[in-house]
Order: C-alpha cells, then structure tokens, then sequence
C-alpha cells in the first residue's frame, strides 16, 4: 500500500509518542524516518518504528536528555547526546557544525553518547540546504566480519557526503561501508524477500540468500571496504573516547540501556575556499556531464552517485510511499512491543 509523506510522518510520531517519547521528540524522529521512505531508504524508515518504540517503552532513550555542546576549539566541538534519540541529538549537533563552518570555514562536532540516529543524508543535505559541504559518518553493531576473518568485528559504519549545486537539489551520496546496509536485511525480511549472496554469510560463514539465517555482513570491495569501516569506527568511536569495534553496543542486546553511540559531522564552507556560485555551478556542471555520458549497454543514462534516492522521491511524491502491510498495520494500532526485540540475536533472531 502507499501513503502520502505527511501521513507516515504523523503515524510514525503517534506511536513513538505513545511509546513515551516528547512531542517534539517524535516528531524529529518522525521527520527523519519520512524523509528516508520518501527517498526509498526503507531500511531506515517505518520499519524501524516498532524496534525504537520498544526501546523507548523499555528505558532504553532518555526521554528528557540534558543535551549540551561543548566547544573545544575554533572549529570544533563535542555534543553530548546523553543517550536521547539519536536523530534528534544528530540534527541538532549538524546546527552546531554548520555554525562553526559559517564562522570559521571549518566544523567538526563529534556526537557523543546518542541513540541510533537513521539514514545519514538527513544530515548531510541539512549542511549543503546552508550551502555548506558536509562528511557525516557514525559507528554501528559489530556485524561485519573482517576481510579474512570468519567472526563479526566491526560494524556496517556508514558513510554520507552532500554537496550545494546552482539550480538543484544538492547531491546526496550515502553508503554502508558493506555491500548492504542491516537495514536491507530487515527491509527484506518484512518483505519475505531473498537477498543477494553476496550479502552476508551464515553460521558457517558461507555465503546466504535468507535474511533470517545471516549471521554477519560483508565488507563492500573487500579490503577496500574494509579500511573504510575501521576509519569510521575510529573518527565516530576512538576519536570521541567511546567504545569501538567488537565493544560497540549491540542494537537488541538490552534495551533498557543507552547505546552510547558515536557520531562526527565534518562541514566544510566552500565560500572559505573559492567562489560559492562558482562552486555549486561546478557541481551543476559535473552533473550534467555525468548524465551525458554515453551509458553502458543495460543502462538509459548515467546518474550521479545517489541521484536514485532524489528520482524515487520524486516519483514517490505524486504516487505516495510504498509500506509494507505488516510495518502500516503496526502503526495503525494502539500496540507497543515490549517483547519483540529485547535481548534478541545479534540480528534480531530470538536466542
């Protein structure tokens, strides 16, 4: 079935306000998750609903959290998240490096002890709708098994980029550093859909097509993928004093605890290093070249790397946003979870 933007948003806030969470809260919640189902990033929308719900019922976000922001240094500074919802803590330490940037050329906030905080384009395009150029990555689960190894060490520790262009929205590039996202994983089993082999890996470390029997990820471009995972663990875990690697905090492990997460925001004001029109005309310009492109047999165009998430939300905003029944259902009922996730499986299989 399909619903309009405004309506998800409003459902997703219904129940996280009924869960226990602020209203306002909720509804920077409630925007993130939108934002990602309108642009087709399922695995950080509506689906997700039902396990913050849970968390938040059990004690696991603080629900009213002595955000503050410490700045260390001209262009930098560290925002205490106190283990509030993650996308709220996220967007408003953003404000604090755009800021800083405004100011100085340069911002770098770490995002220091927060919930888990959804798809990082949310963040990154907030810094370029300020023409600003912004980096954002944070550290995940420990779910991915290193190149060579055979156990689970780091997590899928993400990657977002964005960009101001003339006369566009500004691009948008937003990627695990596995070659899929957890979020997919779940996104396909509310499906009951197959994945790729080339996902994950079961108990034996062999390659799977069922999302219920994967028991760790793997690294996009092997080593490649792999060096980047450690660098994000680094800048959004060891950098901040947090936990790393293998320590990091499980999604499902105990959900009446904080997850202590670690998330860096790098915001670079263009206007600092050349000409602001000049620049996001060069942009303007890159995207055009890039779509005249002569495509590969099998392909109509070349598209810009993340281009698909602005396409499908356009083609969303006329057609409404495709949600899976089991995932609408849930939002429509007065049901919060409280035995669904808590002290499940790595990847949410009950022990």
């Amino acid at each position: 079935m399909r619903v309009r933007k405004h309506d998800l948003h409003d459902l997703i806030q219904k129940k996280l306000e009924a869960a226990g969470l602020s209203e306002e809260h909720a509804d920077g919640v409630a925007e993130s998750l939108a934002f990602a189902d309108a642009r087709g990033i399922h695995s950080h929308g509506a689906v997700r609903v039902d396990y913050y719900a849970e968390r938040i019922a059990k004690g696991g976000t603080t629900l009213a959290p002595n955000f503050r922001f410490n700045k260390t240094g001209p262009s930098s500074g560290v925002f205490e998240a106190d283990n509030g919802v993650g996308h709220v803590a996220a967007r408003k330490a953003m404000d604090e490096a755009i800021g800083l940037a405004q100011e100085t050329g340069v911002g770098i906030v770490g995002v220091h002890e927060m919930g888990h905080s959804g798809a990082l384009a949310y963040f990154v395009k907030q810094a370029a709708d300020k023409d600003m150029v912004a980096i954002s990555v944070c550290q995940s689960d420990p779910m991915v098994v290193p190149f060579g190894g055979a156990e689970p060490y780091f997590g899928t520790n993400p990657i977002a980029f964005a960009a101001p262009r003339m006369d566009g929205e500004p691009i948008i590039f937003d990627m695990a550093t596995t070659v899929q996202a957890w979020g997919k994983i779940l996104d396909a089993r509310s499906k009951g859909a197959d994945i790729p082999p080339t996902w994950a890996v079961d108990a034996n470390g062999e390659p799977t097509t069922n999302p219920h029997q994967v028991n760790a990820l793997l690294p996009v471009a092997g080593p490649k993928g792999y060096g980047l995972m450690m660098m994000v663990d680094i800048l959004s875990g060891i950098l901040l004093g947090l936990p790393f690697g293998k320590r990091v905090s499980s999604m499902y492990t105990d959900l009446t605890k904080g997850r202590n997460l670690g998330q860096l925001h790098i915001v670079i004001n263009p206007a600092f290093f050349t000409s602001l029109k000049e620049f996001k005309q060069n942009i303007a310009q890159m995207v055009d070249e890039l779509h005249a492109t002569k495509a590969a047999p099998g392909f109509s165009q070349v598209l810009y790397p993340g281009e698909l998430a602005e396409i499908v939300e356009t083609d969303y905003a006329e057609a409404g946003i495709p949600i899976v029944k089991d995932v609408y259902d849930y939002l429509i009922s007065d049901t919060v979870h409280y035995d669904q996730y808590d002290h499940a499986g790595l990847f949410a299989e009950q022990d």
